[in-house]
């Protein structure tokens, strides 16, 4: 994923595009990490004033889905999911594994690898089931998941 500065004209434009109403903040915070990649502080601050929303509200909703992160990711963002049917096969030992692998912390970043914990996929047949870099896979065992970060590595 490649992350572009924050630019405040282009942030408006966004906005505009959704008739600067509130009611389209899940949208515009989706238009946002599409051209931004993340939600920054000043993001939220400028989101608040021209939605005519507190920046409480905005910082809530950013900080509950998972998609909308307030950091920078990393070049790859690699999401493990946690629901019931992926715990049951193995998904727990998976992000254990994940973790070790790329010797970065569930939510957490390193600057080459975002490891993120999602509750549902929507691949449940398949468990445990991954996402790198916006493509699912199912029926992940810890060595199909080393091959799959390396062929994405790979396609640098």
């Amino acid at each position: 994923m490649t992350t572009t500065a924050y630019d405040e004209r282009q942030a408006s434009e966004i906005i505009a595009r959704f008739d600067a109403r509130g009611e389209m903040l899940v949208q515009i915070l989706h238009a946002f990490i599409e051209r931004f990649a993340w939600i920054p502080e000043d993001a939220i601050r400028q989101l608040a004033d021209e939605l005519n929303l507190s920046r409480a509200e905005v910082h809530g909703v950013v900080s509950y889905y998972h998609d909308f992160r307030t950091t920078p990711p990393g070049k790859r963002i690699v999401k493990i999911c946690q629901a019931e049917a992926c715990q049951a096969m193995g998904s727990r030992e998976l992000s254990a594994h994940a973790e070790k692998s790329l010797g970065v912390a569930m939510h957490a970043s390193n600057g080459d690898v975002t490891l993120d914990a999602v509750y549902c996929l929507g691949n449940c047949a398949c468990s445990p089931a991954i996402m790198v870099d916006g493509k699912t896979y199912g029926r992940v065992s810890e060595q199909r998941f080393d091959d799959i970060v390396a062929s994405s590595r790979d396609a640098d």
